[in-house]
């Protein structure tokens, strides 16, 4: 993909329903009792391999597009798959679905592609084990593949290390098949999708501060879903109606839970002309359209708390700073380093391909905006979130940017090139 400089975007896009809702649709659907149905399911390579996954364990699930019909078989109703369970480039399948089967009559293996044999896996195998079930990382490196030898599980409390809504959502996932409450205690709060739909599906759950506790034996049904738009796909287009001039976009029924929108509250820190517009509460998760025009940014501090609920937007967010006056901080990131690659170090070389003046920290970065950017030969390491978001860097720098392996982008955001052109003027 080459891009070149725009003079403006304008129009209105919705964006693809919600990842993270989207492989929890699958996932709890196929454990409720009757069928759950759901439009704006993301149709992206990593919750289809969600879905593959649950149909190796016997669920009937049938997909067009975005819509999903998934005939659940109970809590206990999965069946042995015959291979190995493969995630692909979903970390989120890997983790989520160990903690379901950790609960199950039978045993399992679970793989993915080379970047998920990379990912840190001892953050749930640890846990898992404390329940009492058997979980190995099968060459003995803490990471996938992973078998799995289901057990009788007990319930605890547990202190996670970092604020992960996938740790905690295996863990209480696993919790579901214990014998008694199980409980997560985190640092900071990450996104609790899981809990949302856990609840709305009739599964019993409590939240105290940053603990969250689940009964055992919930009887999850069946429901009719409505999934958000995905604000971390969302986040592309907000920069770009925030750097091109002469941009208004207006981007339709968003998810805006309060534990995914810290981006939303950095733009506006940054001097971001957004506004909310048709606010909805009544479903699960709350949604709104969002207004982006053009702004004058300026440099900030993102650290903290804020952190978790902006993980996945911190290379557009790297993009913004680069272009804004002054100088912007982001700390308290680590998590960068053990995602699809490694994007404190990923964000900060591209950055400087396109002439940003970018120092990368052990956790986060230190970038000093406002300076002209160049056009580049972007090294996405087949991460979809540095491919879109160096996509858009380019519309705001001089010259040709070039993304070599922009097809990683169907990870998560398969139209996004064509939603992109539809907006040029």
């Amino acid at each position: 993909m080459i891009l070149k400089k725009s003079k403006g975007l304008l129009g209105e896009l919705t964006v693809p329903g919600d990842k993270s809702i989207s492989h929890r649709t699958v996932m709890l659907g196929a454990l409720a009792e009757g069928v759950t149905e759901a439009e704006g399911f993301l149709p992206g390579a990593d919750c289809l391999s969600t879905i593959s996954c649950f149909r190796q364990m016997g669920v009937s699930i049938h997909q067009e597009g975005d819509r999903i019909l998934i005939h659940g078989v109970g809590l206990h109703g999965l069946k042995a798959p015959e291979r190995i369970l493969d995630a692909g480039n979903s970390g989120t399948t890997v983790r989520l679905l160990s903690g379901i089967l950790a609960g199950q009559n039978f045993t399992s293996r679970i793989t993915g592609d080379a970047s998920i044999q990379k990912r840190p896996m001892k953050r749930i195998i640890e846990p898992l084990s404390q329940m009492g079930a058997s979980v190995s990382s099968v060459n003995g490196n803490g990471c996938a593949p992973l078998e799995i030898h289901g057990s009788s599980l007990h319930g605890i409390h547990y202190h996670t290390p970092v604020a992960s809504a996938q740790v905690k959502s295996c863990i209480l996932l696993a919790g579901m098949y214990g014998q008694n409450a199980t409980s997560v205690t985190e640092p900071a709060l990450s996104r609790d999708h899981t809990e949302r739909m856990l609840r709305f599906m009739g599964a019993s759950l409590s939240s105290d501060g940053r603990t969250v506790s689940i009964q055992p034996e919930p009887r999850l049904k069946g429901k009719k879903i409505r999934i958000p738009g995905d604000i971390s796909s969302a986040a592309y287009f907000i920069a770009a109606g925030l750097l091109v001039p002469n941009s208004e976009i207006l981007l339709k029924n968003v998810g805006i839970n309060t534990t995914r929108s810290g981006m939303l509250n950095v733009c506006r820190d940054m001097g971001a002309d957004l506004t909310l517009l048709n606010e909805d509460t009544s479903g699960p998760e709350p949604v709104a359209d969002l207004l982006v025009k053009s702004s004058s940014l300026h440099g900030t501090v993102i650290e903290g708390d804020l952190i978790p609920a902006l993980i996945d937007e911190l290379p557009i967010l790297a993009v913004l700073a680069a272009f804004a006056q002054g100088t912007t901080t982001i700390r308290d990131a680590a998590e960068l380093k053990v995602k699809e690659s490694d994007r404190i170090a990923s964000v900060s070389e591209n950055l400087r391909r396109m002439g940003a003046d970018v120092t990368p920290t052990e956790d986060g970065m230190i970038l000093h905006g406002g300076k002209p950017l160049h056009g580049a030969t972007i090294e996405t390491g087949l991460d979809h979130r540095i491919a879109m978001s160096f996509s858009i860097a380019a519309l705001a720098a001089e010259g040709d940017t070039k993304i070599p392996d922009a097809d990683c982008v169907s990870i998560s955001y398969p139209e996004f090139y064509q939603d992109l052109a539809s907006l040029q003027f």
